[in-house]
This record gives structure tokens, C-alpha cells and sequence, in this order.
């Protein structure tokens, strides 16, 4: 009986289901990096937010404990850099100091998150290897904690915007409220950056150098100090730095400018694929971080 029962079952019959079988197997293996860094992700964010939350923030005032000031320590170095800057570069460039100042304060704001996220983003498991090491938890936990720090001291940083309205009269408006969504952008590249360097470097150590070395060079190369239309023929050089426009998605909002669709499409263009692309290698290696490390 059991023989006539194989007998029964045909050759052909049989194909669509091996077929089935293999389109599901292949499935899985598409579909298994992209589970393995969402689902990091979300647990990160939905199981472990307020470890990180309060973490991020405990760092930065164990940096400054039995300090007066606290974190403004931080405010007023930057805001003592800008000072000197202004002074060397304003004669330099022939520009107001009503237009120049604020320009070059809110670009230098909005630098200072973007260079840190990028810089940090390549150390934000090394710095963390006995924990990871030690404690079987997400490890977007580290990539948010980093991020969220830095937005703290951004939020620090604000009290320099403060000073520039009160003494040019730079009053907010409603263009201002495109900080948000410029914040917003800015983060998610953060975390993208988080998952891309961070798993990167922890495999090649050279790397961390190397990105602080172009971070240095892509300073001079991004409009902070100077304006794009005061390096004539250079334009491209502008419209390709990813940098310019994630700046720029601040700093306008923050002169009280909303930035034009151009900037906006390029900015949110840029962090889609930097999270696609992150995502994916992220998912693929995020299993091997912790022997790397």
C-alpha cells in the first residue's frame, strides 16, 4: 500500500511545490538582513528608550560634574570660537556683521552636530565593547544614545542663538518651526551613520582617522565660513557635499528663512538612501560586531 501511494504521486506534482519551497528560501535570506536591523531597531527604541535616554544624559553631566556651569562650559567654548572667527574672517570676506555673524554662528551649530555624529558614529561600539561584550542587548541602544547626547548639547548650543536674536534682532518666525524637521533628518543620518561607520570601524580600526581627516577637510569645503556666491565657478563643489545641505536645513531655519524645495528634496533624498543603505549593511554584519570588537 505504501509503495502504490509513492506510485501515486507524479514527478510533475511535485515541482511547484519544490519551486514554492525555494522562492520561500530565498525569500527568507532577502528578507532575514533587512528583519535583523529593523528589529534592532525597534527594540532599541521601544524596549530600551529610557535606559539610553537617561544614559545619554547622565554622560554629559558626569563630563562636567562639580563644574558651576555644567555643560554651558560647552556653549561658551563654542561661542568664544565663533567670536575669534568672525573677527579674523569678517574684514577677510567685506561682509556685514549683521548678515555675517549670524551666518557663520548658525552654520558652525549646526557643524557641530553634524561633524560629532559622523566622528562619534565610527567609536559608538569600540567605545562600548565590555558592554556589548558583556550585556545581550540592541545595539541601536548605543547608536541612539550617541545621537541624543549630541542633541542635548546642540539644545546647549542654542543659548548662543539666543544671544545673536536678542543683539541683531533676529526675531524667530514661523519659517523658524523647519528646525524641527531639519533636526529630524539630521538624526536619522546620525543613526545611519551609527550603523554604517560604527560597524565598519569596529572591523577596520584605520578607519576612524581616516573619517576624522576628511571630516577636517570637508569643514573648509562646506559653506561655514564663506558664502557659495563668493567663490564664483565653484558651484558644483557645493551641490555635491552632502554636507551643505544637511547645514543648511538648520541654519536657515534658525535666521528665520525656510529653505527652498531644492535643498529640502536633495537633504531628505540623501537620508533615505543613507538609511537603505546602512539598514542593509547593518543587518548583514551586526551578528559579527561583538567578535570584532
Amino acid at each position: 500500500m505504501a509503495l502504490e501511494a509513492q506510485s501515486d504521486v507524479r514527478p510533475e506534482a511535485a515541482v511547484p511545490e519544490r519551486r514554492d519551497q525555494d522562492r520561500s528560501r530565498h525569500a527568507r535570506a532577502w528578507a532575514s538582513p533587512w528583519a535583523k536591523g529593523i528589529r534592532d531597531l525597534w527594540r532599541g527604541w521601544r524596549d530600551y528608550r529610557e535606559l539610553w535616554l537617561a544614559i545619554g544624559w547622565y554622560d554629559i553631566r558626569k563630563r562636567y560634574r562639580r563644574s558651576v556651569l555644567g555643560p554651558f562650559w560647552i556653549t561658551i567654548s563654542l561661542g568664544a570660537f565663533i567670536v575669534g572667527l568672525s573677527l579674523i574672517y569678517l574684514p577677510l570676506v567685506g561682509a556685514d556683521a549683521s548678515s555675517y555673524l549670524p551666518y557663520l554662528a548658525f552654520g558652525f551649530i549646526a557643524w557641530q552636530l553634524i561633524s560629532h555624529l559622523i566622528t562619534d558614529g565610527c567609536t559608538v561600539f569600540i567605545a562600548n565593547g565590555p558592554i556589548i561584550q558583556q550585556l545581550r542587548a540592541p545595539l541601536s541602544i548605543y547608536i541612539y544614545e550617541t545621537v541624543w547626547k549630541h542633541l542635548i548639547i546642540f539644545a546647549h548650543n542654542l543659548l548662543i542663538y539666543v544671544v545673536i536674536v536678542l543683539v541683531f534682532g533676529l526675531w524667530p518666525s514661523l519659517d523658524t518651526l523647519f528646525i524641527i524637521p531639519g533636526l529630524i533628518l539630521v538624526s536619522i543620518n546620525g543613526v545611519s551613520l551609527g550603523m554604517l561607520l560604527g560597524t565598519l570601524c569596529a572591523r577596520f580600526r584605520d578607519i576612524p582617522p581616516i573619517v576624522s581627516t576628511i571630516v577636517q577637510m570637508l569643514f573648509l569645503l562646506t559653506p561655514i565660513l564663506w558664502h557659495p556666491d563668493q567663490i564664483p565657478g565653484r558651484k558644483m563643489m557645493v551641490l555635491f557635499n552632502p554636507c551643505y545641505y544637511l547645514v543648511e536645513i538648520i541654519r536657515q531655519p534658525l535666521q528665520g528663512n525656510a529653505p527652498s524645495l531644492f535643498v529640502w528634496g536633495v537633504a531628505s533624498g540623501l537620508t533615505v538612501f543613507g538609511f537603505v543603505v546602512a539598514l542593509i549593511f547593518f543587518s548583514r554584519f551586526r551578528d559579527r560586531v561583538v567578535y570584532w570588537l
